[in-house]
């Protein structure tokens, strides 16, 4: 009788006598969908680490009002270089190139994604535009903010604009790529029976997500485009002086940039839904409105835009259309909510790690969320647009909700990635620190927003010093040396004798 044996994935290498380079190059080589997803890891937590190193610095220059660590041109290089990795290299990538890449073929049953090699060249390509950033950064950084906003950066910036524009172009494409492969994947390789209905919420997610990655990324790679040619050979695209139009940058730029909010945030929001249904230990409640609602906030995100012009030289008409879909954009991302806190309600609830992390990450969507039909309402928006109230409604969205999610899925799949279990006390108490600091990070940023504090600005009055320093807190480790150098005992002097009128 002859017998069978299973063939080992030519990925993969049972000897433990392979060389270092045969290693090295059996995970470079790779196009195991699992693989793939742990090189994301690895190299999205770098940039992760990167871009929190830079806003622990921009933290640190603000907690006394002098500006006593960086020159205001160090400084906006430091605010540039931690929105331009956070918002492209984790926040947009984060959810969708690592548990989706890991989780989407598990979880419809398929051997791997619809193109393993191209798979593999998105990471490459990600590594390539993460490359030229880093490139940017060594040979002096960019000072125009995450959002390249002409004139001055088509025109006047002398510092690495094009290098990083570049590094943000290449970047997109490796966005497109992973949301072709899912959108193939998800439609043509599911295990048979496995209908539409009875996907995972966390498909339907990175499916919507990979709509609006396919459809919107190609709109900031020509605007990058535009960009380039305009400052290399003075095409009038942007610039007023020959005959272009500034504020044609900025419906383009948010064109792409706002759904890319909920490229960010929507990944997450598959994770909380299954974290929340298993840690209730009930199904969720509603499956097909929290489905259907993923596609209505990837088609509603394309049509909202503008609410990030109110104060720009745009259509009044315009500007009360923005603020109507603005306000409607919120039904579906309550509809969510609604949803998950009606699967709680007399859940047998488990508060393990992931389900930590899921709780936070309902409390600080809900912060985010409210705070925004505020700067959706045209007469707020006029008031705090570009004050630190802003600041705070854009990081409890797209930080604090794709983090805790983030974070909650690694934990919660954790085993599944890596074969080990994590510790369940250090588990809980990270969830508990991130959450805490998070929140007194950002939350007095929305009082300092609605005082008039302007973002971007290292110099400041001395009576918004009190707010900074409670930030600056939530931000850093109390013991950082920095601290000191930047007279915390100053700080909180004015602290304590701080009176509310």
């Amino acid at each position: 009788m002859s017998t069978t044996t299973g063939t080992i994935p030519r990925n993969y290498t049972t000897e433990s006598s392979t060389s270092p380079l045969e290693w090295l190059k059996s995970w470079l080589l790779t196009i195991d969908h699992k693989r793939i997803a742990i090189l994301y890891l690895l190299a999205i937590n770098f940039f992760f680490l990167l871009g929190g190193a830079a806003a622990t610095a921009v933290r640190i220059e603000l907690i006394t009002p002098s500006g006593d660590l960086m020159t205001s041109d160090g400084y906006n290089k430091m605010f540039t270089l931690h929105g331009v990795i956070m918002v492209f290299f984790f926040l947009i990538p984060a959810i969708p190139a690592v548990l989706g890449n890991f989780l989407v073929p598990l979880m419809i049953g398929a051997k791997d994604l619809a193109f393993p090699r191209l798979n593999l060249l998105s990471w490459y390509v990600y590594m390539g535009g993460g490359l030229f950033t880093l490139c940017a950064v060594v040979l002096g950084g960019v000072d125009t903010g995450w959002t390249f906003y002409t004139p001055y950066s088509s025109t006047y910036a002398n510092s690495q604009v094009l290098l990083t524009a570049v590094g943000v172009f290449i970047m997109g494409f490796s966005s497109i790529l992973t949301g072709l492969n899912f959108i193939v994947t998800i439609h043509k390789m599911r295990a048979p029976g496995l209908t539409w209905f009875r996907l995972p919420l966390f498909i339907w997610a990175n499916y919507a997500t990979s709509l609006i990655q396919v459809l919107a990324t190609p709109v900031i790679s020509i605007t990058i485009v535009l960009l380039g040619l305009e400052r290399i050979f003075g095409v009038g695209v942007f610039d007023p002086r020959l005959g272009g139009d500034p504020v044609l940058f900025q419906h383009l730029f948010w064109f792409y940039s706002h759904p890319a909010v909920y490229i960010m945030i929507l990944p997450a929001m598959g994770v909380i839904s299954e974290l929340i249904t298993t840690f209730s230990r009930k199904r969720v409640f509603g499956y097909e409105f929290i489905a259907f609602s993923s596609i209505a906030i990837a088609v509603l995100g394309f049509l909202v835009w503008g609410h990030h012009m109110f104060v720009s030289s745009q259509s009044v008409y315009a500007g009360l259309i923005f603020s109507f879909l603005s306000s409607v954009v919120a039904i579906p991302s309550a509809i969510k909510v609604f949803n998950w806190t009606a699967t709680l309600y007399k859940g047998s609830i488990s508060y393990r790690t992931p389900m930590l992390y899921a709780l936070g990450f309902i409390g600080l969507f809900v912060i985010g969320g409210l705070t925004g039909l505020f700067l959706a309402a045209v007469a707020v928006d006029i008031h705090v647009t570009d004050t630190y109230f802003v600041v705070a409604h854009f990081h409890y969205v797209m930080v604090g909700g794709t983090i805790m999610a983030y974070l909650g899925g690694l934990h919660f799949w954790w085993p599944k990635i890596t074969g080990r279990m994590y510790s369940e006390i250090w588990g809980g108490i990270s969830a508990a620190v991130v959450f805490i600091g998070f929140n007194m990070t950002f939350f007095p940023q929305f009082v300092l927003g609605y005082l008039g504090m302007p973002r971007r600005y290292h110099v400041y009055p001395e009576e918004f010093q009190i707010l900074h320093v409670l930030s600056t807190a939530g931000a850093c480790d109390p013991g950082d040396r920095f601290y000191r150098a930047a007279d915390l005992p100053a700080a909180l002097a004015a602290l304590r004798a701080h009176r509310w009128r």
